[in-house]
């Protein structure tokens, strides 16, 4: 059944949108780590694996709503293991729930050493985007999401959970 949208300067229908499956926004970059992207003892900086992160997790949520998309959180970032200076830096992300305007996007970073293909995971983030309507500049509907896997619905329940837990911290954090 179709719904409205929101009233602008004329009404206008919006159709139902179709839902999307994980596998239709999953999104990977890789690049070379290089001396001007590390600390001193050769490590890459932790802000920049942070820009990255966002940048993957971006593509990911771009994908499955064919929309803008702006940052609203980094619920969860830990960084396991270093990444040094040579090896290439792998990011992995995929959209994990979507709520109405907004989705979860879940990334994993992994180090591989170029001379012996070793590969560790290093990092995980979970990044929740809005989606922005091109004209208006406001939050507007995000697709469903489409789950195939029992790994794609543990992933739905626990941004379910992530997500109650941000609203909760955000609501107590407006009260102070």
């Amino acid at each position: 059944m179709p719904r409205y949208g929101a009233v602008h300067k004329s009404r206008f229908r919006e159709e139902p949108k179709k839902g999307k499956p994980v596998s239709e926004s999953a999104s990977e970059m890789a690049e070379v780590v290089l001396p001007a992207q590390t600390n001193a003892l050769g490590k890459l900086l932790g802000g920049h694996v942070m820009h990255m992160v966002d940048i993957v997790a971006a593509m990911a949520a771009s994908r499955h709503a064919n929309s803008y998309m702006v940052t609203a959180s980094v619920d969860y970032i830990d960084f396991r293991n270093a990444v040094n200076l040579g090896e290439i830096v792998i990011l992995k992300s995929q959209v994990n729930r979507v709520f109405h305007t907004s989705l979860e996007v879940g990334v994993e970073v992994f180090s591989e050493n170029i001379l012996t293909g070793e590969r560790k995971h290093t990092t995980s983030a979970f990044v929740t985007f809005v989606a922005i309507d091109e004209d208006t500049r406001k939050p507007k509907p995000v697709p469903p999401l489409i789950i195939k896997s029992a790994e794609e619905r543990r992933r739905w329940k626990d941004a379910a959970k992530r997500r109650e837990i941000r609203l909760t911290h955000r609501d107590s954090s407006a009260r102070h």
